[in-house]
């Protein structure tokens, strides 16, 4: 920026800084109940955390009971009660009932005042009345209704209908309101240009399922709707602006925009939501603007600088992906900067709607404005209802178009806006809070923030950078990024991969044994499940010939690759990382062809897969350095492991890639030699393993890939002499076949054979009655029926506090009926098909005998080709029916109504598994109660329970889910190795060693 015009921003801020000086925002002012909380929250993080919590939390209290127990669980009690809390109480006597009652009055009071500062009302009646009085005072408005997190059609209509609501409501008040004063133009429009109706619309609130996964059925789905409020906009001559929501769904709300925009040439009144904290919103303003000049349509654009950064940064380094916000605030402000000037530059095209507080920010858009000689028509400042009260006035009284933007609702939805709120402004950044909480310098406030930006950005480069190095000199581990649809191309590599298959289906996979292919003569056909009759492969068949064969290569190779080096047996595991890296989506649209999976199920397949290749390399490096153990002078004692010989691994078909690499990769590395036999069911998938793990390298006979009717080797392979170790993931059926057989000793066998074993679960997730029904639905719905249950993680049991039960129910109904079943490779489908027909069948079955013991809620409708079965929500059930205690392995879910929490817990472990389970609540005592009494291997607080990442989550349960081995964590590989420990007399003639570190005295 040049030196001139800074110089005029700058004087600029100045005079409105000495407009307001002396004036406190009600969000700052210490006299009043919010005003404390916020000082209290700004100095103490842990009240601030617990506070903002407790205020998300607060509507879902709907008794007093409830209410006094998340205040003393929130706050303490008694004396340890922060006084900003009790204020306003008579909290004589608080412990008592009666001084319970006054606190809990005095608290609801204070954190409804709170949220009405920020929503403009909770009825439509209420809105309008406030709306007149801004006006009155000169301000112009735009309403946006809350509540976007609309889980189903009906909640999707029921928003919709608020607006058409509202829109009659605005109708009717218009004509009797004054246009707000401008220089000329029409005096019925505000300032002589502008509609008087201005609304903003949450575009993922129109689609319950909207997801960038399915990109074209969200965008056309969110049209359908939102074009019956934009024909109402435009009845009553109004204004819609279409907001920007979190990264996820920015490609979708722009191309909604695109279209309705085409599709309204004529109407000027429709604008977008751009957030200058992204770093692909310069790209996308300049797309937009080439774009409107290209299509001859207007354009307004309300530029924001984003209210999600929290949620932003911590959702992609979960998923370990670019963070798509800028991380310094300086480089927001700047890029906010650059931006407006951009929009200025082109207002021939488009109206500039500047929403911000910051008075640098405001300035500057002033300051450009005037050089660009932009008329006042194409643009107006915005700012947030409840915020800034001072700032507003002072805008008013320079620039005259002011607009506030205001939420209407009730207050459940308003809660979550009223959280972002406090959160913005406590932030240590906020404009707000430097300006009239901590009295920042003028002169820091109204800096360049391009300037600030460089300066922030050289400290940081300044900073020594500690390099982090994992074992062997390798990079730490880090799972691999999960797929981000929110990319155009990675939405468009999964029909791109699947055409590519298509077009290899057909073939026969041979035997691999001792480093080269085997035909036979029985040919298994591998199918589609969606459609059965496309024949994905012909698996060779082995029998015991070939058993035999793939044991010997196996056993003849062991000796060497035991003794090759931990760390270069790991390099092995790094080169076959790299090769599935390479074919990520290749593997994945195997994966949805062959057994139904999902685009990012079948994704997340192959991810953990490279994990589990990653990780387990890692371990091996760690665990492969002797240990010195003892400190006994005069003898040395190294502890160390060894491989157990030859591993028979038996994989499951349900994460035919993921599992199977899993078991092998952590018997190759630890030394043993391998014989796998995949399912039946992804025989081609596993055939898969050959080619990675030749492309790696791998010496012959080390891994051998044997699939088989396992009616003719199961038990052939597991009692077999020569085998010493049984990686096993599958049905408990099955599994505890395998402990007994493997149990007995047969001749010529040399050791006692371990058994790594997981057998599935029975999971059940907890809705306590203070749940966040927004979270809990959706992550039951998917925890249940993602890949249509067949996860041994999978929820098969809801079990709901009584007091949430009916609404959880007729939530999850209500999404439920919003689904749709069909093939897996079309996203436009929630769930697929099962993997074959005898699953299909025992599916069904269960799904009668539900029918009997309890009453069938939903039943989905399904295709008539292929092996679906109807996703299939039971209700009535209790812990003695069958649907509660067996393992279906299907889209079938039981609800159980609990009567308090403590039930609800017992219930939870009622039955012979133990492998996950989840619980949504916001009780810090029922959430420490689940952790100490909620025993399974794997138990998720306020998430879906599926889903565990290698290191993050080490997967695996207990009772008669497994043997506890814990796959992806730090004491996994020990299963696959036998400890040995070696002792050296180092004494000689009464002379030893002395040992560096030994401490004898002199």
């Amino acid at each position: 920026m040049d030196n001139e015009l800074n110089s005029k921003i700058i004087s600029r801020g100045k005079e409105f800084f000495a407009g307001i000086r002396g004036e406190t925002p009600s969000l700052f002012n210490k006299g009043e109940w919010m005003g404390k909380v916020m000082d209290w929250s700004m100095r103490n993080e842990n009240f601030k955390v617990q506070m903002f919590r407790f205020v998300d939390v607060f509507p879902t209290l709907t008794n007093g009971r409830l209410l006094a127990d998340h205040i003393r669980e929130y706050f303490g009690g008694g004396q340890e009660m922060p006084a900003v809390v009790s204020w306003g109480a008579d909290v004589a006597g608080m412990l008592g009932p009666l001084g319970s009652a006054v606190l809990n009055k005095a608290l609801s009071s204070n954190i409804h005042e709170m949220a009405r500062q920020f929503i403009i009302g909770e009825s439509c009646k209420e809105t309008v009345k406030n709306l007149e009085k801004l006006r009155k005072d000169g301000f112009a408005f735009v309403v946006d209704v809350l509540g976007e997190a609309t889980l189903s059609e009906a909640e999707a209509e029921a928003y919709v209908n608020t607006y058409l609501d509202l829109l009659d409501s605005l109708q009717k008040e218009q004509g009797g309101w004054k246009g707000l004063p401008g220089r000329g133009g029409d005096p019925a429009l505000d300032w002589g240009h502008a509609p008087k109706i201005n609304v903003a619309v949450k575009a993922t609130a129109l689609y319950c399922l909207a997801n960038p996964q399915d990109f074209e059925g969200s965008v056309v789905a969110i049209l359908n709707r939102l074009r019956r409020i934009f024909a109402r906009v435009a009845a009553v001559n109004g204004f819609l602006c279409l907001d920007m929501e979190s990264y996820r769904f920015k490609d979708i709300i722009l191309e909604v925009f695109r279209r309705l925009r085409l599709e309204h040439r004529d109407y000027p009144h429709l604008g977008i939501v751009l957030q200058s904290y992204l770093k692909d919103t310069d790209r996308d303003l300049d797309d937009l603007l080439g774009w409107a000049r290209m299509n001859n349509v207007p354009l307004s654009i309300r530029l924001v600088k984003g209210a999600y950064w929290d949620y932003e940064t911590v959702r992609t380094r979960q998923n370990n992906w670019a963070v798509p916000v800028w991380t310094i605030k300086a480089e927001t402000d700047a890029a906010y900067e650059r931006q407006a000037r951009k929009i200025l530059e082109n207002h021939a095209v488009c109206h500039f709607a500047c929403a911000s507080h910051n008075i640098r920010t405001i300035s500057a858009v002033m300051e450009m404005a005037g050089e660009l000689s932009v008329p006042e028509e194409r643009y107006e400042f915005q700012l947030l209802y409840g915020m800034a009260e001072p700032v507003r006035k002072a805008i008013l009284k320079v620039a005259g178009r002011v607009r506030l933007y205001c939420p209407y609702g009730n207050m459940v939805p308003g809660m979550g806006y009223l959280v972002r709120r406090l959160l913005e402004n406590t932030a240590n950044e906020s404009f707000l809070r430097q300006t009239f909480a901590e009295g920042a310098r003028i002169e820091k406030l109204l800096e360049d923030p391009a300037v600030t930006a460089e300066r922030e950005l050289a400290d940081r480069a300044a900073k020594p950078k500690k390099k982090r190095m994992g074992p062997g000199g390798l990079s730490p581990f880090e799972n691999e990024p999960m797929v981000d649809f929110t990319c155009k191309d990675q939405r468009e590599a999964f029909p791109r991969h699947i055409a590519e298959v298509r077009r290899q289906l057909g073939k026969t996979c041979p035997l691999h044994i001792n480093g080269r292919d085997v035909q036979t003569s029985d040919l298994l056909p591998s199918i589609n499940p969606a459609g059965p009759s496309e024949v994905i492969g012909l698996i060779c068949q082995a029998g015991a010939t070939e058993v035999e064969e793939a044991i010997a290569a196996a056993g003849a190779a062991f000796p060497a690759w035991r003794d090759t080096a931990p760390g270069s047996r790991a390099g092995y595991l790094i080169k076959a990382a790299q090769a599935v890296r390479r074919r990520l989506f290749e593997l994945s649209a195997w994966q949805v062809l062959e057994i139904g999976k999902q685009w990012d199920q079948a994704y997340a397949d192959v991810t953990e897969a490279i994990d589990f290749l990653e990780y387990y390399a890692r371990e091996m490096i760690r665990l492969g350095e002797p240990q010195r153990v003892g400190h006994a002078p005069g003898e040395t004692n190294h502890y160390f492991y060894e491989a157990k010989g030859v591993a028979a691994v038996i994989a499951p078909w349900n994460f035919p890639l993921a599992i199977s690499m899993g078991m092998v990769s952590a018997a190759l590395v630890t030394g043993n030699c391998v014989v796998y036999k995949p399912s039946g069911l992804t025989s081609v998938i596993g055939r898969h393993l050959v080619e990675i793990f030749s492309e790696a390298g791998l010496p012959a006979g080390v891994f051998n890939y044997i699939p088989g009717r396992s009616s003719v080797m199961g038990d052939f392979l597991v009692d077999h002499p020569h085998i010493s170790l049984i990686a096993f993931t599958g049905s408990r059926e099955v599994g505890l076949r395998i402990i007994e057989r493997a149990a007995k000793v047969h001749p010529g066998q040399a050791k006692v054979k371990k058994i790594v074993c997981e057998m599935g679960g029975k999971n059940g997730i907890i809705i306590d009655d203070d749940a966040d029904l927004d979270e809990a639905v959706p992550h039951v719905l998917f925890s249940a029926f993602a890949f249509q249950g067949q996860k041994c993680s999978a929820c098969s049991r809801a079990i709901v506090l009584d007091g949430v039960y009916d609404k959880f129910v007729e939530r999850l109904l209500s999404m439920a009926r919003a689904t749709s079943v069909g093939p897996a490779e079309n996203p436009a489908f929630y769930m697929g098909a099962v993997a074959d027909d005898k699953a299909m069948k025992r599916i069904l079955e269960y799904i009668e005998i539900g029918g009997k013991e309890g009453v069938i809620l939903y039943r989905s409708p399904v295709p008539s080709e292929g092996y679906f079965v109807p996703m299939t929500i039971i209700g009535g059930i209790r812990p003695e029916h069958r649907i509660a205690r067996e393992e279906i392995f299907g889209p079938v879910l039981a609800v159980m109504r609990a009567k308090d929490f403590e039930q609800a817990v017992e219930w939870a472990n009622s039955t012979s598994y133990a492998l996950t389970g989840g619980v949504f609540s916001r009780s810090p005592e029922h959430l420490a109660l689940a952790r100490r009494e909620f025993r399974v291997g794997n138990l998720y607080f306020n998430r879906n329970c599926t889903g565990a990442l290698v290191e993050r989550q080490p997967f695996g349960g207990s009772r008669m889910s497994g043997v506890g081995a814990k796959a992806g964590g730090p004491d996994y590989l020990l299963h696959f190795m036998e400890p040995r420990v070696v002792t050296e007399n180092t004494m000689r003639r009464g002379f030893a060693p002395v040992d560096e570190g030994d401490d004898r005295v002199d």
